[in-house]
């Protein structure tokens, strides 16, 4: 599946005068929400725009708002940045049945620059996925159950490292953000929840019922699978 995301506008000026203004604030910033277009454009590759300080800066604050939300990610565009740059960690308690059934193990902390992931064999996966960007919603997505992820880390090192399970669909919700893409744009949309209903009738570790009640991919044949949907990947 291919999305026709335009290149961001932003000029390195801007970006720079962005990023300053949400780290003297002084407090921390909101994440902005689906319809402002720095979610749907294409950010700007990570090539030095910023002084050494000031990136560690923004991703200690990135992780701040990503701890608050809370959320397993959260990339730059989120916050109005558009900057090839995401956060991304996962240390939540979770049911050991949820856990096994997505295949969900603790993500330690890492930032990653220029993200891109590719799948690696055939096998998919699908699970209940929410966005910190799109309150209040969650919705199935089939997504790759492993990929091969490519990245520059902070002190520009380029990085090829595989992930698969939970960790994969964290990696590629955020990798997603920073090209123009939110979940929904891959999402099973009659699968679309508001959060009490998914509270309230399928929270269980297993998707058949919401799959069979609410008429996606109602071939049992597909390659389907399950999953809790919280807390909020992009988060």
């Amino acid at each position: 599946m291919s999305f026709d995301a335009i290149p961001t506008d932003y000029s390195v000026a801007r970006i720079v005068e962005t990023v300053q203004q949400i780290l003297g604030a002084g407090v921390l910033p909101p994440i902005i929400q689906a319809g402002h277009p720095v979610l749907r454009h294409v950010a700007a590759p990570y090539d030095g725009q910023l002084s050494d300080a000031e990136l560690g800066h923004l991703i200690d604050l990135m992780r701040s708002v990503m701890h608050k939300a809370p959320g397993v990610g959260l990339a730059a565009p989120q916050l109005g940045i558009p900057l090839q740059l995401a956060v991304l960690e996962d240390q939540f308690e979770v049911d050991p049945e949820v856990a096994a059934v997505r295949g969900r193990e603790p993500l330690p902390f890492f930032a990653m620059l220029n993200p891109r992931y590719q799948p690696l064999g055939t096998a998919t996966a699908a699970f209940y996925e929410g966005c910190l960007s799109i309150g209040g919603l969650q919705a199935a997505v089939l997504r790759p159950e492993s990929v091969r992820l490519d990245y520059t880390t902070l002190d520009g090192t380029q990085l090829e490292r595989s992930f698969s399970g939970w960790q994969a669909r964290i990696v590629q919700h955020e990798s997603d953000h920073v090209h123009g893409v939110l979940y929904l744009d891959r999402a099973e949309l009659r699968s679309l929840s508001c959060n009490a209903e998914y509270a309230a009738r399928w929270s269980q570790p297993d998707i058949d019922r919401a799959r069979q009640e609410l008429g996606f991919l109602p071939d049992p044949a597909e390659d389907y699978g399950s999953g809790a949907g919280f807390p909020s990947v992009g988060k």
